[in-house]
């Protein structure tokens, strides 16, 4: 993509890869790295409105003060007059890359978790299921809907086999099914 809507300090900014801009005093460091919130990715004819799973990379690289901004006070015949000023504090940061995955660090810590999601089986399974000892099983069973008792003997008959295991979840589908 050519170009990105950000958010940041409120405001919204577009831009592109190796561009520079001013934007309101930030809290990141010079010379560290940031993600702002992307709002939208665009270009070649098409754009994307909030994005997922897409970064755009900024570097701060000063902070500088804002032109002097004067502001006077006068009020006529009475020989009133003051004078005051400020100058904005500042971030001059720099878009290094636009369109990016999500950083390696992120990532890494995304793929066991994606790992741990494809050992638990069926997503009807209770949470943490593979975690669970008998007793768990025992008593967490009968809290649980008729399909979640179904995934779980499906994933005790392919995975772990736990004899404990497959008669309590037996006995609870069976109570279940009496019940309805």
């Amino acid at each position: 993509m050519s170009y990105a809507i950000i958010s940041l300090g409120g405001k919204q900014y577009r831009v592109r890869e190796g561009e520079r801009l001013l934007v309101d005093r930030l809290p990141t460091e010079e010379g560290k790295t940031f993600h702002p919130e992307v709002l939208m990715l665009g270009g070649d004819g098409a754009f994307e409105l909030a994005p997922k799973g897409t970064q755009v990379t900024a570097r701060v690289v000063g902070s500088p003060l804002g032109q002097k901004i004067r502001i006077g006070k006068y009020k006529p015949k009475s020989g009133y007059r003051r004078h005051t000023g400020f100058r904005a504090k500042l971030s001059q940061i720099e878009i290094e890359s636009i369109g990016g995955t999500k950083s390696r660090s992120t990532a890494a810590k995304k793929e066991p978790a994606a790992a741990a999601a494809k050992d638990e089986g069926p997503a009807k399974l209770p949470r943490g299921y593979a975690e669970f000892t008998i007793a768990d099983l025992h008593e967490k069973s009968g809290s649980w809907s008729q399909e979640q008792l179904e995934a779980a003997l499906e994933y005790e008959q392919a995975h772990a086999k736990r004899k404990g295991a497959l008669s309590t979840l037996e006995s609870a589908l069976e109570a279940k099914k009496e019940k309805d």
